[in-house]
């Protein structure tokens, strides 16, 4: 079936995202920012957020098994759009000429819901997508089948109409077993190639 719409992941596939990148402006200590980011305040305690945990429950906890870092673990809770150092080159690019191309545009993201209500505001490009699903505020995370389920139902649209980017392999497997067309997402020059192959640009 034709792809009527795109649908894109946003943490490095539209945005870059990298914990360290807020750690390193307030941890002068090598070491210490090591163990910071490899023991402390990990992508695997940052997940369960994104899988709908509130920081309220999440910060507390973290800082009682770290009392040393209470102020790096405060720090990624109110600081956190400083781990968003800005776009990923040539994305939003992509995302204007499928806008304007009259491609309806949709968003799958593994983002906290506090997170989201910080950092959406920041990032006027999400004004060209129709309806964005946020595992955070739905508490379903990819690679869950589930909140694919949850997309096609919000979407309106089936499996098999969609092309599903991310740049996590785990991720574009789990559509692609729904029966989403995938692109495994490595770059913009990438898959500005693969959007042309398949005449979307």
């Amino acid at each position: 079936m034709t792809v009527e719409a795109v649908v894109f992941d946003v943490g490095r596939v539209l945005y870059q995202w990298q914990l360290r990148h807020l750690f390193a402006k307030i941890v002068a200590d090598e070491a210490r920012l090591e163990k910071l980011l490899g023991e402390v305040v990990t992508e695997e305690w940052h997940f369960e957020h994104d899988r709908g945990r509130p920081l309220a429950a999440m910060v507390p906890e973290r800082i009682a098994l770290y009392p040393d870092f209470e102020a790096e673990i405060h720090a990624y809770a109110t600081r956190f759009n400083e781990t968003i150092p800005g776009p990923v080159p040539g994305s939003l690019a992509l995302v204007e000429r499928l806008d304007e191309a009259g491609v309806p545009l949709f968003a799958i993201t593994n983002f906290g819901a506090e997170f989201w209500a910080g950092f959406r505001p920041t990032a006027p490009i999400f004004d060209r997508f129709r309806d964005i699903v946020v595992s955070g505020e739905e508490k379903l995370a990819k690679p869950d089948p589930a909140i694919f389920a949850l997309a096609e139902r919000r979407f309106g649209l089936p499996a098999s109409a969609m092309l599903f980017i991310d740049d996590n392999r785990a991720n574009a497997d789990a559509a692609a077993a729904r029966g989403w067309h995938v692109h495994h997402f490595t770059g913009a020059e990438g898959l500005e190639a693969d959007l042309a192959d398949r005449g979307l640009i």
